[in-house]
């Protein structure tokens, strides 16, 4: 697991380095033939693996429940992200899961996992799965982030 863990880390290390030099505006533009954008694409990794951690466990989020609710799988864009925003969400690209590691190696994250079928067909049956397929999950938005990079 400490391998499926060291990708996670480093996916998000280069979302982050890929973005940091965005523009408000470039985080926000919904490129021709997409229905959302980057800054979308980084909040919805914080509330899927949210919801495939510790949503799955019946624990507390370590994310606010108002960006699960805002950036969870069926969503898309509402208004327009604030600099303060983006720079919280992109925080807590880093911090959620230096926290989901934390409680998994301390056995906080040993408890009943619900079993979950992915949109993958796949069905996630405990905590290890949940986080290869997040592992898969983070992979995909970051080439659709890496793709709205050259159109913004």
């Amino acid at each position: 697991m400490n391998y499926s863990l060291e990708i996670l880390k480093a996916t998000r290390k280069n979302i982050i380095r890929d973005i940091e030099n965005l523009s408000i505006e470039q985080f926000n533009i919904i490129p021709n033939g997409f229905n959302n954008n980057i800054i979308w694409n980084v909040a919805h990794l914080v509330a899927t693996q949210q919801l495939l951690i510790y949503g799955r466990l019946g624990m507390p989020f370590v994310a606010p429940q108002k960006l699960i609710d805002l950036y969870r799988k069926g969503t898309a864009p509402k208004s327009v992200v604030a600099k303060e925003q983006i720079e919280e969400y992109k925080s807590l690209l880093t911090s959620t899961i230096e926290q989901m590691e934390k409680d998994y190696k301390n056995g906080a994250l040993g408890g009943r996992f619900q079993a979950y079928e992915t949109s993958y067909g796949m069905t996630m049956s405990s905590i290890e799965e949940a986080i290869e397929f997040n592992n898969v999950h983070d992979a995909m938005h970051y080439g659709m982030i890496k793709i709205m990079l050259r159109m913004v």
